[in-house]
């Protein structure tokens, strides 16, 4: 068996399908590897509520580094471990940069998700059509976010501002970068804002060191622009056959995509091989 302890997967585009569904083989291949003493998490932009629908089917995974690296999760115990927040002043600048674009703030705050309810119910509108279901179920709908959170000033680990447009977002790319936040590029036409220096590398480093695991004995399996960082320290970077290019440049090695168990293979070829 190799020498690597822990493996971690992004959800979207990675160990989830196109349906948005685990496959079977790709459950089976996690379930072996928590069997065979490895740890399992998940490395991902999700907050904990978006990933409830999963807690059971991937009750072998130990730990969450969700909302991009801004909370930890014990998914056995059920318990946040650690958390970062964003510095109230500039989530008030961003909603009033967003207020002046065609753009849904989707707010994460203490590992659930919020919006107004009137972008939710028309989530085609900003490119996130294929989440329509997931956010009718798990997101806390309100007449006015930015409202809400003026009067309340209630923690966020994370924004995502998920635009009309990709013109959109570049426009809210250009004022927002000179704020000092984490900023990635997402989906179609999304930018997550995370607090400065928190990332899913920051994530990992923090839940390693809290469970004793050394860097190099990691692998990460990733597609997309927010994997990047985690990639880059992981002890095997693992990108999927539907990562993006450059993505694909940067990793040690390429697996099937996301529709053909790269991540199984991953598992297979890397974590549990002699």
């Amino acid at each position: 068996m190799s020498h690597y302890e822990l493996i971690g997967f992004d959800m979207d585009g990675t160990i989830l399908n196109s349906q948005k569904t685990i496959s079977p083989r790709t459950l089976d291949a996690v379930n072996r590897a928590a069997r065979m003493g490895k740890r399992v998490i998940l490395s991902t932009g999700r907050c904990i509520s978006e990933l409830e629908e999963f807690r059971d089917v991937l009750a072998s995974v130990s730990h969450y580094v969700c909302e991009s690296g801004a909370l930890i999760y014990d998914a056995g115990r059920q318990r946040v471990l650690h958390s970062e927040t964003l510095p109230p002043d500039l989530v008030d600048q961003v909603l009033e940069i967003a207020a002046h674009e065609d753009v849904m703030v989707y707010m994460m705050s203490s590992g659930q998700a919020l919006a107004n309810k009137s972008q939710v119910a028309d989530t085609g509108r900003y490119h996130m059509g294929i989440y329509q279901k997931m956010m009718d179920r798990v997101v806390n709908k309100t007449d006015d976010i930015a409202a809400l959170y003026r009067e309340k000033h209630f923690p966020v680990e994370k924004l995502n501002l998920f635009s009309a447009s990709a013109d959109i977002r570049e426009r809210l790319h250009s004022r927002i970068c000179r704020l000092p936040l984490a900023l990635a590029y997402a989906e179609g036409a999304s930018l997550e804002l995370s607090p400065l220096n928190v990332s899913k590398a920051s994530g990992l480093v923090w839940l390693c060191r809290h469970l004793d695991i050394p860097l190099h004995k990691t692998i990460i399996v990733g597609d997309a622009d927010n994997d990047a960082q985690v990639l880059q320290i992981a002890g095997l970077s693992v990108a999927m056959g539907n990562a993006l290019p450059h993505i694909k440049e940067g990793c040690d090695v390429v697996v099937a995509d996301n529709d053909h168990d790269g991540c199984a293979e991953a598992v297979d070829l890397y974590l549990l091989k002699d």
